[in-house]
């Protein structure tokens, strides 16, 4: 008589997802610049995100949107501009933003 032996998959830690993203290049940048200014244009944010470029931080920028952490709205302005500003879910995260910046103020 042969027994198997399975081995179970590991099962995915519930916040994966959330460091995968949070960890994303510019990432935090992002979400701390909305937190703080509200409604961000695409130029703002190169203009105050030291490094950035326009390839990357679209990148960044449209995962966000995709995962429901921005929104993404077109201003009927002319010129025409595009605005990000924070979701509900991603007011959910200002707390945390708000822990990162008082340890970086303690060190």
């Amino acid at each position: 008589m042969t027994t198997t032996h399975q081995i179970e998959q590991p099962q995915e830690c519930p916040t994966e997802d959330v460091m995968r993203l949070l960890s994303s290049k510019f990432t935090l940048h992002i979400l701390f610049r909305v937190a703080v200014d509200a409604n961000v244009r695409f130029s703002e944010f190169l203009r105050k995100i030291r490094g950035a470029n326009k390839q990357t931080l679209s990148v960044a920028l449209r995962d966000l949107v995709d995962e429901g952490y921005l929104i993404k709205t077109t201003v009927q302005l002319k010129p025409l501009h595009i605005e990000y500003s924070l979701s509900e879910k991603g007011q959910q995260l200002v707390p945390l933003l708000k822990q990162f910046e008082a340890f970086r103020v303690d060190k």
